[in-house]
């Protein structure tokens, strides 16, 4: 029999959705309930790989521009990675978006690329393999955590006997 593991959770979403403020409070919720829980950002912009893509984003580099490649290409160099257990997908009107904090001091932060974005995460989010869950992130802070613990909590205690999967394999 395989040994119990923890659960692979993703939060995705359009810039200044939230995702960087529900995950350190997800990992801090979990983490005084006794679960053991890490926050992997990406990109990690401490590594060297992440000190180049925060240079790129923040606008003081130029690289080939790849946004207008498929789909199918951008998901192949995760192809057997950890397959998550749980998406969650912070839903947030584009307007809402950019009204945001610092909305704009990044190259993608603007509506034409994040109206992009958010085609390809419907795109994404049609695939049945993956568990997609849509969290309204216009709800007040604490709100919308308390979903996102919720179905955390539910996708840990669902996969602690399951295997690991691979993604898009």
């Amino acid at each position: 029999m395989a040994g119990r593991r923890g659960a692979l959770i993703v939060l995705e979403g359009v810039d200044r959705a939230g995702k960087s403020t529900q995950s350190r409070k997800l990992v801090a919720t979990l983490c005084a309930s006794g679960h053991r829980a890490e926050l992997l950002r990406f990109p990690e912009r401490s590594t060297e790989i992440g000190k180049l893509l925060s240079s790129y984003l923040e606008k003081k580099s130029e690289v080939e521009d790849h946004s207008n490649f498929s789909l199918d290409w951008c998901k192949q160099p995760d192809v057997g990675l950890p397959k998550p257990d749980l998406v969650v997908f912070l839903q947030l009107r584009l307007a809402e978006a950019a009204t945001r904090g610092e909305f704009g001091r990044e190259r993608y932060e603007n509506g034409n690329f994040q109206e992009r974005a958010l085609r390809r995460f419907h795109q994404l989010m049609a695939d049945k393999t993956l568990n997609w869950k849509m969290v309204d992130a216009s709800k007040s802070i604490e709100d919308v955590h308390k979903e996102i613990h919720a179905l955390s909590v539910d996708t840990i205690r669902a996969v602690t006997q399951r295997p690991l999967g691979e993604l898009w394999k």
